[in-house]
Formats: structure tokens, sequence, C-alpha cells
């Protein structure tokens, strides 16, 4: 359940180092990508190299390779990743890391982390007693860190008690255990329909859109993280998929996409649809490329009404959720939609809105509710867009 969860790895300086080793390599083992920061102390007790080797990875442990000026960017990093251990966390790292000090790279990236962090202390039993790394485990604590708390047991300064860093596999069990907590579609199969349509004119030209199906494959994604079963109808798009768990189907019409569409609907448990797929085709397709005659008139059909369609057939123990892109009335446009076509809650885009729809990474929404519930969102990455549409999904069901 860690495939290819992106986790750093921080070390610092104490002899559990070693054990970090055995972390990384179970982490890796388990599919997960890893990245390992290390203080200069951690150095001493386990070379860089053995956990590059490890990981499959660089080791960062200077803000710049002075050798090059390459910047490792603790920002980027904190970005990146799914999870942060720090194991072993000794008592002084776990003092400046409740306190806000930054004065190596794994402090700034902490800093920087949107994601969970895990600390697993270790040091002497007298210093883990002591009042002041107690608090300092509470401030982080506070702070939404989870700490692994250490096990008793001889300690490297002859004493017996408790300081002594987890076993590997325990933490990484730990770790396993926490991130999944928050697959709260797991077990669940959901359709996603995403990008445009092409409608073909003659071999060479076509009727479609500008959309780029961004939003729809940043939906698929959420949902996989979240442990659906996605299958996604992806309309022609140059993006790809990342997680295992999406199956992609290409097409190229609206007729292909509803006649997908149609044929998985039955065997899920609801279904997205983001994808702009065109109202119009023509009702003729010519072989040969249309020469240039002058004035050409072109005669066009009605596609499938993709969402209609599946809103006929939906179940009571399935889910419909349907997009709106308007350029006027937004929401009267909007609600109307969403009793024509049976939708649990409908999606509303606006044109008038600067920086959202097609092409740009980032969009803002409406959404509105079958029941009349009506909820704004700021404009913001279309990754967190679809996080807050799966988190409607959620609460939905």
């Amino acid at each position: 359940m860690l495939l290819n969860k992106k986790i750093i790895v921080g070390v610092t300086g104490g002899i559990a180092a070693y054990k970090t080793a055995y972390i990384v390599r179970e982490l890796v083992k388990r599919g997960a990508e890893v990245k390992v920061l290390m203080t200069e102390k951690a150095k001493e007790f386990i070379t860089p190299l053995t956990l590059a080797t490890l990981s499959k990875n660089p080791v960062y442990v200077d803000f710049f390779d002075p050798t090059n000026g390459a910047w490792n960017s603790h920002v980027s990093l904190g970005l990146w990743a799914d999870a942060f251990l720090i194991a072993p966390a000794t008592a002084n790292t776990l003092a400046k890391m409740a306190n806000g000090i930054a004065d190596n790279l794994l402090l700034t990236t902490y800093l920087s982390a949107k994601c969970p962090v895990f600390v697993a202390p270790a040091m002497d039993l007298d210093m883990f007693k002591h009042a002041t790394t107690q608090q300092n485990l509470k401030r982080l604590q506070e702070n939404s860190c989870f700490v692994i708390e250490p096990t008793s047991g001889e300690l490297a300064s002859g004493l017996d008690g408790k300081g002594r860093m987890e076993e590997p596999l325990k933490i990484v069990d730990f770790l396993e255990k926490e991130l999944n907590k928050n697959l709260l579609l797991k077990g669940k199969r959901i359709l996603i329909t995403a990008g445009p349509t092409y409608e073909k004119i003659d071999p060479v030209r076509f009727i479609g859109n500008y959309s780029s199906g961004k939003m729809g494959f940043a939906l698929a994604e959420k949902c996989a993280e979240a442990g659906a079963e996605v299958i996604l109808i992806a309309g022609p798009v140059a993006l790809k998929t990342q997680n295992p768990n999406i199956q992609r189907i290409n097409v190229e019409s609206a007729r292909e996409m509803n006649d997908a569409a149609t044929k998985a609907f039955s065997q899920c448990d609801g279904a997205i649809l983001s994808a702009a797929v065109a109202d119009f085709s023509p009702k003729s397709f010519e072989n040969e490329k249309i020469k240039k005659k002058g004035e050409m008139t072109l005669e066009l059909q009605s596609t499938p009404d993709i969402a209609k369609n599946l809103g006929k057939v939906k179940t009571e123990k399935q889910f419909l959720v349907g997009f709106a892109l308007e350029t006027n009335d937004e929401e009267n446009n909007a609600q109307q939609k969403l009793k024509r076509k049976n939708f649990d809650f409908i999606v509303l885009n606006s044109m008038k809105e600067e920086n959202t729809c097609f092409g740009f990474d980032t969009n803002k929404i409406r959404i509105i509710h079958k029941t009349g519930e009506i909820k704004n969102f700021d404009l913001k990455a279309k990754t967190e867009v679809a996080q807050d549409i799966v988190n409607e999904i959620i609460n939905l069901k």
C-alpha cells in the first residue's frame, strides 16, 4: 500500500542511524519512491553512499553542491513528498523542529513540508525522559507530527530503558497504516471522463474545443490516491496517468466516449463527467480532404448526451457528478442542467473568471448540490480543486 508514495527519510546524528538503511530498503521494497536527507553529524554514523544505493536516489545533505552550484530546494522537496519520516530523530533535532530553528537542509525541508511528518526518537533514557524533550514532543504532536514511540532496551550508553528507536519494520508498518487511513474510497470503482472530443469532418479536420483534460486527470489521480479503482475515459489529450489504479481508455469522438461510458457505468459506484464533449458532429464524413472552393456549408447533428444517458440508468447506490461551463446566467443554467441530467451535484465553471478553465493549471468553482446547497471555492490549483470535489463525493456517500 506504499506503491508510488513519495517519501523523504531524514537521518540525524545518532547511533540508531544504522537502522535507517533497513527502513529505506523496506520502503523501496513496498513500492515507495524514497529520497534521503542527512545532517552532517549523521554522516559519522552511516555513509550517504549506503543510503543512496538503497534508495536509488542521490542523498541530500547541503543546500547546494559546491562543485557545480546546483541548488537543493527545500521548498521543492517539501512539496514533492507524500510523507516525511525522520529516523532517528535526536533530542537536538526534535528541539530545533519544535522551535522553528532551520540551520540545515533537513530542518528547512521540515518547515516547508505539506505532507504528514513522522519522527522516530532515539536517545539515551535520561534525555528522553527530560521535561524539555517531552515538551518538545508534545509541541510537535500539537503541530500534527506523528511520534513513533521508542522502545525500552539496552542503549548505547550501557543503560537499559526507554529511548531505543523502534525497529525498522514496525516504523514502516506505522507509516503505512497512517498513510492509508485516508483511503476513504477504497473498494469503490469510479468512472471519469476527461478532455475534449474530436468530431471528424474529413481525414485532416475536426470540430473540437480547447479542453486540455487537466481537470479530469487531476480528479482521476485524487480518486486513485483515496483508494478508488478508476476507469478514465480520455479524449485526445497529451497527458499521462501516474497511479496504477487508473485504467485508461482512449477515445476520440463523443460517440466513442458515450459507448465506453455506457458500457462501464453499470459496474461502477459512480461517475464524474468532466469531459468537454462536443454537442454537435458533422452529419457526413468525407473520406478525402475537402479542397478549398470558397464558401462551404457544414451540416451538423447532435452527439449522444452522455450525462443524460447515464442519469437515466443511475441507481440509488450510484452517484453522478457533472460539470457546467457557462458564459452567462451561470448559476441558473447550472441548476437546470443539474435537474435534467439527474446529477447529485454539479461543478460550475465560469468563463468570466480569470486564469480558469481551458488550458490553465488553476480553476475557481462553485458546487451546487441537488439539495440546493451551494459551496463557493477560491481560485486554486486544479489538483487542489480535484481534492475539493473528491471530498464532496466522500461526504455524499
